[in-house]
């Protein structure tokens, strides 16, 4: 299984990775306002008028988590939020996991205290019912601050504390009016991650890098505790899905003896047989943050272009791999956290949530490879940001906790993308790429482009 980021050839070939010609979304600062829920939930920035493209509407208002961006790289993960601070001063969130669905998070949290006294305990929160409401599992002592959680399908809550030289994995659930425990058992290991919970919802998998190798564990929904499930030669990192059975899993390694870093996929239904995934350029480093079971839509980070590029190529398509100039802004960092499911066969038409960190935080934006527009949008106070997921609908539900709520989901229903030849109504403009995408009073409903008629003719080569 191969994403053809090949240029009319297989994936053992290489292939000239060249950006989409876009217009800049070129958004102005608003009002400042609070944003704290779905009700008064930020509004999209005006692009008219010499704004700041690193800064979305409301930037300086409360309704950002936190003055300063988050240092989470670009490999961050989809279902996992970083720490971000609350405005309210209140205590420091943990990394917050989703299910694939959506009905279930995790995080780690701890109650309000001095800064090192914090008593840290994990949270499930439930999203799938009429009200989300959260269920803390606090046991006898506090959790370390490094400790990780992931939440599976039923209910539970898989947990790795690190004891010593040892990983350690129980599944908590709620019990009465306390929290109960299941030891699952430990594997001797200085250093392990959590991969995002399986499509399944049963299974959890961890990974455990190395120099020359990286050991892939199955932590949760095994028969008999955790089990090395698979050894692969290199250094390991990132995790993606590829299908909703939970049997391929994308993995961004970097050869034993050094070189670029490629996506690889391993099948956990061969054996952990691990093929070539990507393959932009010989020498880029080629990673695959998030991918899309139902449309085959990829979302990757490369350096193919000359320098390090978010761009988007499709499951199995023997088109290269498109880099979109929307997603390209002066001093903030923009990293995909969720795709748009229900969208079968129809990757451009999938929208995209994109976590943008930049000097005035982290905020929203929203956007569709149809589009070619970004869409950006203040974010809940509270929200952990790189945490959310969409409906098949297209309502993006972004999680969030302040002062005033405790656990609230703010809702967002991706916007319209204008057609190009409406933006001001003169055909010339629309050729030359450089008109506001917003400069427009009546947008149009963007309708799904078929594969074969999609507009990529500047990306693709003849040859």
């Amino acid at each position: 299984m191969t994403a053809c980021a090949i240029e009319g050839g297989s994936a053992g070939a290489a292939a000239t990775a060249e950006p989409e010609a876009e217009s800049r979304t070129e958004p102005d600062p608003k009002e400042p306002g609070a944003v704290s829920g779905p009700e008064d939930y930020g509004a999209e920035p005006e692009p008219e008028g010499a704004g700041d493209p690193g800064k979305p509407a409301g930037a300086d208002a409360p309704g950002l988590p936190g003055s300063a961006a988050d240092e989470d790289g670009p490999e961050a993960s989809s279902a996992v939020g970083g720490p971000a601070a609350p405005a309210d001063g209140g205590p420091l969130p943990g990394g917050f996991t989703l299910t694939a669905d959506g009905a279930y998070a995790a995080r780690l949290t701890a109650a309000p205290g001095p800064p090192g006294e914090r008593a840290w305990y994990p949270e499930r929160w439930t999203l799938d019912g009429p009200e989300p409401y959260a269920v803390p599992l606090p046991l006898g002592q506090p959790e370390e601050p490094d400790a990780q959680v992931a939440p599976l399908a039923d209910g539970r809550v898989l947990i790795r504390r690190r004891v010593a030289d040892r990983q350690m994995f129980s599944l908590l659930y709620p019990t009465g009016p306390g929290t109960g425990e299941l030891l699952l058992g430990a594997v001797e290991c200085a250093e392990m991650t959590l991969l995002p919970p399986s499509p399944d919802g049963r299974c959890v998998y961890a990974l455990s890098a190395g120099e020359h190798s990286s050991s892939l564990w199955l932590v949760a929904g095994g028969a008999f505790g955790p089990e090395e499930v698979a050894r692969i030669p290199g250094r390991c990192s990132g995790g993606a899905w590829l299908d909703r059975a939970g049997r391929m899993l994308a993995l961004d390694r970097r050869a034993p003896g050094g070189g670029p870093v490629k996506a690889v996929a391993v099948d956990l239904g061969r054996g952990a047989e691990v093929t070539p995934l990507l393959q932009i350029a010989p020498g880029s480093d080629d990673r695959l943050l998030l991918a899309d079971a139902d449309s085959g839509l990829l979302l990757i980070r490369s350096d193919a272009p000359g320098h390090d590029r978010l761009g988007w190529g499709v499951l199995g398509s023997c088109l290269p791999v498109r880099f979109p100039e929307c997603l390209r802004l002066a001093d903030a960092t923009v990293t995909p956290f969720a795709v748009q499911p229900g969208q079968m066969l129809m990757p451009e038409s999938c929208a995209v949530a994109l976590r943008i960190d930049g000097a005035a935080g982290s905020w929203v934006g929203v956007w569709r490879p149809a589009g070619r527009r970004l869409h950006q949008f203040a974010a809940p106070l509270g929200w952990a940001p790189g945490t959310g997921y969409w409906s098949r609908d297209g309502v993006l539900r972004l999680p969030y906790t302040n002062g005033a709520t405790s656990c609230g989901v703010a809702l967002l229903a991706a916007p319209q993308d204008v057609e190009p030849s409406s933006v001001t109504g003169r055909p010339g403009d629309a050729e030359g790429g450089t008109q506001p995408s917003a400069a427009v009073s009546a947008p149009v409903v963007c309708k799904p482009v078929p594969l074969g008629q999609a507009p990529l003719h500047r990306a693709a080569r003849s040859d």
